[in-house]
């Protein structure tokens, strides 16, 4: 996005998806060119620091008075993108812009992006001010399916009997369905008790959100997402689940006195409380924007060619019901005599 383009800046009642949907898709380009550029190389956290200082760069384009609500953590902990930084263009004298709590993730996936397998995503949601559960930076246990799994899921049946609910819901059978699940030793018997239930597992290296967003897509491959991953992330995936219509249960995995206090610290009263997509995204003007950095079930990662980049990205919105993908090219240079190379 350059400075002479036209897209009109919103005032403060602005609607947020209509004016500020492009902008967001920026922020997510912007963060994935800077982390597909150290795919590969083994620098996981190279890859991670690149992504958070182009999107917290990007953000000082997009005409809002934004608010970080989950971000890279704690202020001593993070220099940028941290929980409770303001973000958002200066504003010119006279304009107001409009009030936006936002959650971030420049780089879902560092492992992933780090040794080039698929899946790596930027990715951020927005909502009008409270419209995002404040989630602390801990575990949080999860189901997530697509739209025919409404009031189907139960984080406190056993595998089989949540495998089965699913199967009746879409009209399969058990073997029929994919379960996502990260490949990590806390699920060693959730693992064991979807196979024994008969169904086809996909186990994940890192990263559950992008396999939360594909279990709500048709056809993507992926038919549900159960175990324990970041509670950050949850909220996330939430806010793209309200945009697909899509079902989500979710508990925090509070299990120190030091957590207790510091969730109780965030407002949250009661700990073992079962959220579902809409309580973890409450908003009623909700906007997700993902990009890919690696290739990916949902979307294509980031090719770089002579004259510069190509992207692929994601940005849904709630008010009105919309899932675009963006494919864009940018040109860093002029073409050659031969013209635009795209591959």
């Amino acid at each position: 996005m350059s400075a002479s383009e036209e897209i009109p800046i919103p005032s403060h009642e602005a609607d947020l998806e209509r004016d500020l949907a492009v902008y967001f898709v920026h922020v997510v380009e912007e963060a994935a060119i800077a982390a597909a550029r150290t795919m590969g190389q083994g620098v996981a956290d190279a890859s991670d620091q690149v992504a958070v200082q182009a999107m917290r760069h990007a953000f000082e384009r997009v005409p809002i008075e934004g608010t970080i609500v989950i971000g890279e953590g704690e202020r001593d902990k993070a220099p940028m993108l941290y929980i409770g930084e303001r973000v958002g263009a200066p504003h010119p004298e006279g304009v107001r812009y409009p009030r936006v709590d936002i959650a971030v993730d420049p780089l879902e996936g560092t492992n992933l992006c780090s040794t080039g397998a698929s899946n790596a995503i930027a990715v951020l949601a927005a909502s009008e001010p409270g419209g995002l559960l404040h989630a602390p930076d801990c575990y949080m246990e999860k189901i997530i399916a697509g739209p025919a799994c409404l009031d189907a899921l139960d984080l406190d049946a056993t595998p089989a009997d949540n495998l089965k609910s699913m199967a009746r819901r879409l009209e399969r059978e058990v073997s029929d369905l994919t379960i996502a699940v990260l490949d990590r030793p806390r699920h060693a018997g959730l693992i064991a008790g979807i196979r024994k239930a008969g169904a086809r597992i996909r186990l994940l290296q890192d990263g559950d959100l992008s396999a939360g967003i594909a279990a709500a897509v048709r056809g993507a491959g992926i038919d549900a997402v159960m175990g324990t991953g970041g509670a950050p992330e949850g909220v996330i995936t939430a806010a793209a689940l309200r945009c697909l219509h899509g079902e989500m249960v979710a508990r925090l995995v509070v299990n120190t006195p030091e957590l207790e206090e510091r969730v109780h610290k965030m407002g949250i009263r009661d700990p073992r409380r079962i959220y579902r997509a809409a309580e973890l995204a409450p908003g009623r003007r909700l906007v997700f924007a993902a990009c890919g950095v690696t290739q990916g079930a949902l979307l294509n990662g980031v090719r770089f060619f002579g004259e510069g980049c190509r992207t692929h990205s994601l940005v849904m919105t709630r008010e009105p019901n919309t899932v675009r993908f963006v494919d864009a090219v940018r040109l860093v240079k002029p073409p050659g005599p031969r013209g635009v190379r795209l591959f």
